[in-house]
């Protein structure tokens, strides 16, 4: 080991994997080969609401077997009600697997499952969230454990916003779909399978299934947002499956299948009123949402969390109102809470500048606490004012025309605006073992997963500095759960988590001169104050309206962040500019269309549930602060996996309002909502 080793962290190394996936030569889960293999193909119901009666099948059909709540095996409860696949006749949405045949082959077992025939009795569904639901009420907690209400003094005085605002439901619909192999060899189940969090799935399976070995293995993964951080039904059918027929089993959900099965984020309805003084000082935050959860699983989201965090008011509130329907259960998708949640807040301040005729931006400055405006801890670092102003000198906000509708160039009108973007810095108990090898390298383990992000290149620089040696000398070992047990890729937490599980390792290494150390994490993390700990950002658009058709054009989007210590700055760009164009999605495209007499979503494909293309994205950018936050791990490293979301659809939205004069409350910004105005 050397101490003359150049920093790897913060060098932008290339992602190690890069040249496998390019190649083709990364396997990912449906692409091991098994011996003797049969294919599963999930039968979804076709009602919202019922009981299943029968399964009838064609006899002449090549299935080798049809399972369904009548013949299927029983497996033991989990957490998750989702995970009980064909143990009850109840049908709780559209979509709901109801059914699995297995055949020979992928046509056979798609075949078969067209053809046979349910006997349903279909009940009346509820499918539409509307705030004066008679069933609404306030769940014990959000998401993920935190209190649904809160509130400080009187926030029910005279404001000036009492705006509504709603977002539909999106679906994370990740590149690589759901998809699992499960094989039993006696007692011990093998599953390859598409997810975030292989230590995890390992332990839903064995309770599921009530065994103990139970191997999970993630060697890489096409993308996730959320969608795959738990086990789902894709992975219990499989191994089910398995377990009858006695032959490897796979099972891959279907794009339309994605629409319903794997979760989705929630749609909102979310009411702010904000109430200031003339000189622009907050004296009214009040942030009350509205969100749905299926029959099976209370999902709360935590919309109006972000709420708590960001501006200095002494009377605030903020609340949750949940209503179970019958539709599918949402889950975590891309920043959950605080997409939809600083979407509204965020518009609602730029609508209180416009009404007190204040620049936006010094609005925001003028209200930044000192510390936690709810709980007065202090925070471990903040520098969102220095986004704000850092980012508008980048953009060339000085200068700018306050007054809406006033820049036009033929047919376009063009408007620019601003929105602060929030995210909470986390870390989870994670372990790693780290080995010296007898060619001099050092091999590092944890069973972590990488979706893509470049996890597995910044844990090798991470390691190759705890160790003093070059990135060259780290054979690194994720994906895979007898590794030792990591925590799930989410939350914009991984790095943190598995950084200090590997740095613990490395240093405790160094310290005893063996041949091999391990470190956890679990008592450090346990000890930590929670709360104060946050990433920020700014996030600046330019739009360009047409005057005669509606459509919007982004023109220019550029995010300012400050989030600790940045490992890697080429994977560090990727994860900021991938949230931003994200946000682009929510902000004008992306739309779960409802119909509620079917109680489904229509456009359950990537035909017609649309996100941003090469085309839709023009001039983007991200830059970042050079922040030192020692208080928070051993890397000084805060999350930046879905900071980018979080406040680039507010920053659209109040462009376009800039642009056109229109404030559209309702996403996406479809052209139609604004020709209805232009008449």
């Amino acid at each position: 080991m050397s101490a003359t080793v150049p920093s790897a962290v913060g060098s932008p190394l290339a992602r190690l994997e890069g040249p496998l996936k390019v190649t083709g030569a990364a396997k990912y889960a449906a692409e091991y080969p098994q011996d003797d293999i049969a294919y599963g193909w999930i039968v979804p119901s076709p009602v919202p609401r019922g009981r299943l009666i029968d399964v009838i099948t064609d006899p002449t059909d090549d299935a080798v077997a049809v399972l369904w709540h009548g013949n299927a095996p029983e497996i033991a409860a989990a957490d998750d009600p989702e995970l009980a696949v064909l143990q009850s006749e109840r049908i709780s949405y559209r979509g709901q697997p109801v059914a699995l045949v297995v055949a020979d082959t992928l046509e056979a077992a798609r075949y078969a499952a067209r053809t046979l025939r349910l006997e349903i009795e279909a009940e009346e569904h509820d499918a539409v969230l509307r705030i004066d639901h008679p069933d609404l009420y306030t769940p014990e907690k959000v998401n993920p454990a935190f209190p649904a209400e809160s509130m400080m003094g009187d926030p029910d005085q005279e404001v000036l916003v009492d705006v509504v605002y709603s977002t539909p439901a999106l679906h994370n619909n990740p590149m690589e779909p759901h998809a699992t192999i499960a094989r039993w060899d006696g007692d011990q189940l093998t599953v390859f399978d598409s997810n975030q969090h292989p230590s995890g799935i390992a332990a839903t399976l064995g309770q599921v299934f009530g065994v103990e070995n139970v191997r999970v293995i993630t060697e890489h993964v096409g993308g996730g947002f959320g969608s795959k951080g738990t086990a789902r039904p894709n992975a219990v059918l499989a191994a089910l499956a398995a377990k009858v027929t006695g032959r490897p089993v796979k099972v891959v959900v279907t794009r339309q299948q994605m629409f319903s099965i794997v979760g989705h984020r929630t749609p909102t309805v979310q009411r702010i009123r904000l109430g200031a003084d003339r000189d622009g000082t907050m004296t009214v935050i009040d942030h009350q949402a509205y969100s749905q959860s299926s029959r099976l699983l209370e999902f709360a989201e935590q919309t109006a969390v972000s709420t708590r965090h960001m501006y200095a008011a002494p009377n605030r509130r903020t609340g949750h109102h949940l209503v179970r329907l019958d539709m599918p259960t949402p889950r975590w998708m891309r920043a959950p809470g605080e997409a939809p949640g600083m979407f509204a807040l965020e518009c609602a301040v730029d609508e209180l500048a416009a009404e007190l005729g204040m620049d936006p931006i010094e609005l925001r400055i003028r209200n930044e606490p000192s510390a936690e405006p709810e709980s007065g801890t202090p925070f471990t670092s903040r520098h969102y004012v220095d986004c704000l102003r850092q980012g508008a000198e980048r953009f060339g906000w000085a200068g700018r025309d306050p007054r809406p509708r006033q820049r036009r160039e033929g047919d376009w009108w063009i408007g620019t605006g601003v929105a602060g973007a929030t995210y909470p810095t986390m870390a989870q108990p994670s372990a790693a073992r780290v080995s010296a090898l007898p060619d001099g390298r050092f091999e590092v383990a944890i069973g972590a997963a990488d979706l893509g992000t470049g996890a597995r290149t910044i844990l090798t620089q991470i390691a190759a500095d705890a160790l003093g040696v070059g990135v060259d000398r780290i054979a690194i070992r994720i994906g895979d759960s007898s590794l030792p047990q990591a925590s799930v890729a989410g939350g914009s937490s991984g790095s943190a988590s598995w950084g200090w599980a590997v740095t613990g390792a490395c240093r405790a290494l160094r310290e005893n001169g063996g041949d091999q150390a391990v470190f956890d994490t679990t008592e450090l993390i346990e000890q930590q104050e929670k709360d104060g700990r946050h990433a920020f950002g700014a996030h600046f658009a330019e739009v360009r309206v047409d005057a005669v058709t509606g459509e919007v054009r982004v023109s220019r989007l550029f995010g300012m962040y400050t989030a600790g210590r940045i490992l890697n700055p080429r994977t560090a760009r990727s994860q900021f500019l991938g949230g931003m164009i994200m946000g682009m999605g929510m902000a004008l495209h992306e739309e779960g269309v409802l119909d509620p007499a079917f109680g489904e979503w229509v456009n359950n494909d990537l035909a017609g549930y649309h996100i941003p293309a090469h085309a839709d994205v023009e001039e983007i950018d991200a830059a970042w602060l050079d922040e030192h936050d020692e208080q928070i791990n051993p890397m000084g490293s805060k999350g930046i996996g879905e900071i980018g979301i979080v406040g680039s659809p507010a920053a659209i939205v109040n462009a376009i309002w800039h642009a056109t004069g229109i404030r559209v409350r309702d996403l996406p910004v479809r052209l139609d909502k604004l020709l209805d105005e232009f008449r």
